[in-house]
């Protein structure tokens, strides 16, 4: 991404569809706008299109490509699209660079001028006063990248600092009780058990999480590495669901010797499945990020709308645990 200062802000080709910037077809539309502030970023996380080293394309972020507009002209579409109600919020996609802060204080004003479009922001904030500041200025959620399940893995692929990066969000979460959020990555070498540890802690912490799976993208040092096995997405979308609204906890699962979910302990915890809630994109409100880790009539990790019946009965099998039911009738 070729850094545009603050006249132009790169946008989602799906939002950018939506914001009648493009004539690309969207088989489902976002319910967010997704912009993209920074430039190449200083960070060099392992699976990373924007990572220091690596080789993507600068447009790209995951497997979705983000051209560049003027800001004035995407501010101005945004608050239209927010009036007719096709978009619900605003999300900053922000990498970590000299001027990102900055840039991403100027465009959440010029957002906020504009109209009354919930705005988020998925930043690497340097300190606590950054993170006022961002709150200060309209800011309705701060999201963490903190992509790691645990220690482990975070030193691997991404090489920052563990214990500044968890205090950062603990303190944030104290500070501002429901406005802060992490990503997390499932597939990056995690185990099951440590992936529910870290979701349970975030709810602890009140940290709203938002789970998606590795996708490998051409010129990362992650490329050849495969996504995690459906199986295991759906156990772990089911653990961050229940965790999420207080069906279970994690002393309630239990994880074979691999770290593997193996059962429930919570009675007729099916049944809470029953609306296929579990199975869409999770997150921050009104975040849909369609096709963020799927390819259009591939597999499905995060659906980004309502599922079918079928599709409800179809991801509960895929669970593949052996208190999972075969078939869940509506």
């Amino acid at each position: 991404m070729t850094d545009t200062g603050y006249q132009k802000v790169h946008v989602s080709i799906g939002t950018a569809a939506v914001l009648g910037l493009n004539d690309a077809r969207v088989e489902v539309a976002p319910t967010t706008a997704y912009l993209m502030l920074g430039g190449r970023c200083a960070m060099n996380c392992a699976f990373c299109a924007q990572a220091r080293e690596s080789h993507a394309s600068a447009l790209s972020l995951s497997r979705i490509t983000w051209p560049a507009y003027p800001l004035d002209e995407v501010v101005r579409r945004i608050a239209f699209a927010y009036q007719q109600k096709e978009l619900r919020r605003a999300c900053l996609q922000v990498t970590f660079t000299r001027q990102a802060f900055k840039q991403t204080l100027h465009v959440v004003q010029a957002i906020k001028a504009a109209c009354d479009i919930p705005v988020d922001a998925a930043i690497l904030p340097r300190d606590m006063d950054e993170v006022r500041q961002l709150m200060d200025a309209g800011v309705e959620h701060i999201g963490f990248g903190l992509d790691a399940a645990c220690r482990r893995i975070f030193e691997r692929v991404k090489g920052g600092n563990w214990e500044r990066s968890m205090e950062m969000i603990r303190q944030a979460s104290s500070a501002f009780p429901g406005r802060a959020a992490v990503h997390l990555i499932v597939g990056l070498g995690e185990t099951e058990s440590e992936m529910a540890e870290m979701i349970q802690l975030m709810h602890d912490w009140g940290v709203t999480v938002g789970l998606f799976a590795f996708t490998p993208v051409r010129g990362t040092v992650m490329e050849a590495y495969p996504p995690p096995p459906l199986d295991q997405y759906r156990r772990m979308q089911v653990v961050r669901y229940l965790i999420a609204h207080d069906m279970a906890t994690r002393e309630q699962l239990v994880f074979d010797e691999a770290g593997r979910l193996v059962h429930i302990d919570v009675e007729g915890w099916q049944g809470l499945l029953s609306d296929g809630l579990a199975f869409e994109t999770s997150g921050c409100p009104d975040c849909n990020r369609p096709y963020y880790n799927e390819r259009p009539g591939g597999t499905m990790y995060n659906y980004p709308r309502r599922l079918t019946p079928a599709e409800i009965a179809r991801a509960l099998e895929e669970l593949r645990m052996h208190n999972a039911p075969a078939q869940l009738t509506l």
